[in-house]
């Protein structure tokens, strides 16, 4: 596994571990609302340079992006 798909990794386990928290979710809920977000596509894109930032930082954006902010 290379450097981005590690640190991809380690915040989405942290984003669904939020969820679940936050929103009283399942695993499978959690986990199939975050990857069908666009912020996983983005957070995937190397380009990006999402997966260097703080899963807090990453989690706000998602809750934006949920909230039509």
């Amino acid at each position: 596994m290379n450097k981005v798909a590690t640190l991809t990794e380690a915040v989405t386990q942290e984003i669904v571990g939020f969820l679940m928290t936050d929103s009283n979710m399942e695993l499978e809920a959690a986990m199939t609302l975050f990857y069908n977000s666009s912020l996983y596509e983005k957070l995937n894109d190397e380009e990006t340079g999402l997966y260097l930032e703080g899963s807090a930082y990453v989690y706000e954006l998602l809750k934006d992006e949920l909230t039509g902010r």
